[in-house]
């Protein structure tokens, strides 16, 4: 139904920054002059978040990621990019990134700079961007209802198994050290792309261990004092680029390796 009102809605030219793509799935958010930011929407649903898994060179963050617990999610629109330096520029007026390349992914951000830029963003677009959650940003990695379903396979990477991960994802195997154009290895089952690898990702979240507690649309905890990232970059080891593994940082700590994507929300 959303996704349906905000079509005619942008047929109709109510929002000028929205336009409508061939898919309804997905919009068009205009941010400037031949920049724009394609949101793919994710039906809400329930899925399991998390692993149990002790997969080989397991690193201390596998810790963090049991127990496996039910989730339920409203939905939303997440971008189909991680945000690039177009983007940011557009919405910011300087680039703060180490690999310079307007469609490569934006990094040296630090999650309080991407709050910043959330807000001018909404701002300029008339929309709400924020950061995702953790449990939206994992739910969209594994593909959403499309990715979850009982009778799907539950890839641990963004779209597939560990023997596919170098088409789908850049890490230390592949990437040379350095980040890459955005949207140019395979996507998931949501036609997101680099969901795994290429740069971090952060999340609204501040990090703190799961507990086997069923949630509905979780926020995470009211304080902390690291913020979560997910989805591994160009410089880790496969396992770090799961969709359960978790990384978090300082709010205020920024290098080449963290990124960001950006949720939109569609009421």
């Amino acid at each position: 139904m959303i996704k349906r009102l905000i079509g005619l809605i942008g047929l109709l030219g109510l929002i000028g920054p929205i336009a409508l793509r061939a898919q309804d799935s997905i919009v068009s958010v205009r941010v400037a002059e031949g920049v724009e930011m394609e949101m793919v929407w994710v039906e809400g649903g329930s899925f399991t978040m998390g692993s149990n898994a002790t997969p080989k060179g397991v690193k201390l963050t596998y810790a963090l990621a049991r127990p496996e617990h039910r989730v339920s999610l409203d939905g939303y629109f997440i971008g189909r990019y991680e945000v690039t330096q177009a983007v940011w520029k557009a919405v910011m007026g300087e680039n703060p990134s180490k690999f310079k390349g307007d469609n490569l992914p934006v990094e040296c951000v630090s999650w309080n700079e991407a709050q910043q830029f959330a807000m001018r963003l909404s701002q300029m677009t008339g929309r709400r961007f924020r950061l995702p959650s953790e449990a939206e940003w994992e739910y969209a990695a594994r593909g959403g209802e499309k990715g979850c379903a009982p009778k799907q396979r539950n890839f641990p990477y963004a779209g597939c198994e560990r023997n596919q991960l170098d088409n789908h994802c850049w890490y230390c195997v592949n990437s040379d050290g350095c980040t890459h154009p955005v949207g140019r290895l395979q996507p998931n089952a949501l036609g997101l792309y680099d969901m795994s690898g290429n740069v971090a990702e952060w999340c609204q979240d501040w990090v703190e261990a799961y507990t086997p507690d069923e949630q509905t649309n979780p926020r995470g905890p009211k304080q902390g004092e690291n913020r979560v990232l997910r989805g591994g970059h160009y410089n880790s080891t496969s396992a770090a680029c799961t969709v359960y593994d978790r990384g978090w940082y300082l709010p205020t700590g920024k290098y080449e390796l963290y990124g960001l994507r950006l949720v939109m929300e569609g009421e």
